[in-house]
């Protein structure tokens, strides 16, 4: 028998459960579906939340051959055979067949560069999917051929819908009998992924007697869980809430615990790459202008396990999650860009002040472009007052000091030079 998240797999939109704001009433993919044409595309988002199934319900409604790679077993012949299969299938005027890549992070390359003409000249439709950043992980010239679509985790009631599903329609427990007597823990250790509720659902119903109702109860969920921990992805579990008291740890000024994460995550099998890609961004973060030290290191971390890989590279690693750990924190930098571009939602596309644009050619010069800017070096200190910003924005503040001695001098010198 087939596991309870396979049985219940939608086959259609309307069954499918979340992610409204790409298959709900204006959602681009479900337009895509209306209008009988889909572009590539990659679907980005944690581990059971539906990419797979949302691929396989594209070429269903649109009745389109579906191939499919996984990116773990596969290499540069298998995509190109798979390429030239398409290739058969393919009709003008008619949509491509549809050549999903599971975790298309995983490819190489060698491999990527093998899809691009066939993403370029339309012989296939391509959907990947990814947990990963497509940003690091998808080389540019294919990112550039696909759109790229965030998953979210499914919220309680996306959930609770699942569950109520399960119940009523799945072709065995249908006929059993429930007692729902608290989902809390249910949902809770589903951590928002299908996937890891209906495993636990699954085994609640394996668990309980035949001609016994099935309790779905807190302590019914912890105890089941704790006897049979696989039902509950110990793989999910890692990649997210581990990796985030790792992060907090290092943002908390604690180097033990920064430590015992790092000894998890390694334990655990996690990709290196990974969580040194997370340490870069922690030291930017969160350290940010109080050490600016701390992203040279956190870069020359990565650099040094890319290079060494394991089991060496837990050293590099352990080096710089202690550096980051006991380093004065700031995120200055950090709320400094994401105000600057809150401003830029709400002032739109103000215009670059004519002193400060460039005039190559004459007709830009008789318009006033470049009339007027001074250049800093000319002058006294390295440094005249002028203004850099649209009128729009001439007032605003957006980056504000820490109280950090690196960021109190560069505000007491900021203060000597405008005044303010």
């Amino acid at each position: 028998m087939k596991p309870l998240a396979e049985r219940l797999r939608p086959k259609n939109l309307s069954e499918y459960v979340g992610q409204q704001h790409l298959v709900g009433d204006g959602g681009i993919i479900k337009r895509m579906i209306e209008a009988g044409r889909i572009s590539s595309f990659i679907l980005w988002g944690p581990p059971g939340v539906g990419k797979t199934t949302l691929a396989q319900i594209i070429a269903h409604e649109l009745n389109t051959p579906f191939y499919t790679l996984s990116a773990i077993n596969c290499g540069v012949r298998e995509v190109r055979d798979v390429i030239e299969r398409a290739g058969r299938n393919t009709f003008f005027g008619h949509q491509s067949p549809i050549l999903f890549i599971d975790e298309i992070h995983r490819f190489s390359k060698s491999q990527q560069d093998s899809l691009l003409a066939a993403v370029e000249n339309g012989t296939i439709t391509l959907i990947g999917a990814t947990t990963e950043n497509p940003s690091f992980e998808v080389i540019r010239p294919l990112l550039s051929r696909c759109a790229v679509y965030v998953l979210k985790s499914l919220d309680r009631n996306d959930l609770l819908n699942l569950l109520n599903r399960a119940i009523h329609t799945d072709i065995i427990l249908r006929e059993r009998t429930f007692d729902l007597r608290s989902t809390d823990a249910l949902l809770r250790y589903s951590g928002g992924d299908a996937r890891k509720l209906l495993n636990i659902l699954d085994l609640l119903a394996s668990s309980a007697p035949a001609d016994a109702p099935i309790v779905v109860d807190d302590e019914q969920v912890t105890r089941q869980l704790q006897l049979n921990p696989m039902a509950y992805d110990k793989g999910g579990e890692l990649h997210y809430d581990i990796i985030s008291a790792y992060i907090k740890s290092i943002r908390g000024s604690d180097p033990d615990a920064a430590l015992y994460w790092l000894a998890r995550l390694i334990a655990g099998g996690e990709d290196p790459k990974f969580i040194a890609r997370r340490l870069v961004i922690s030291a930017a973060e969160d350290i940010g202008l109080a050490n600016p030290n701390a992203l040279l290191l956190a870069n020359a971390a990565f650099d040094a396990v890319q290079k060494i890989g394991w089991p060496e590279g837990r050293i590099p690693l352990a080096e710089a999650t202690v550096y980051l750990a006991t380093s004065e924190k700031s995120n200055s930098a950090y709320l400094g860009i994401d105000a600057a571009l809150d401003l830029v939602r709400r002032t739109g596309n103000a215009p670059v002040p004519l002193h400060l644009r460039n005039a190559p050619t004459e007709l830009m010069k008789e318009l006033g472009y470049h009339e007027g800017y001074r250049y800093p070096h000319d002058y006294a200190g390295h440094f005249v007052r002028q203004d850099y910003r649209p009128d729009a924005v001439k007032e605003e503040v957006l980056w504000q000091p820490a109280d950090n001695a690196q960021e109190a001098r560069a505000a007491d010198r900021l203060r000597k030079l405008w005044g303010k």
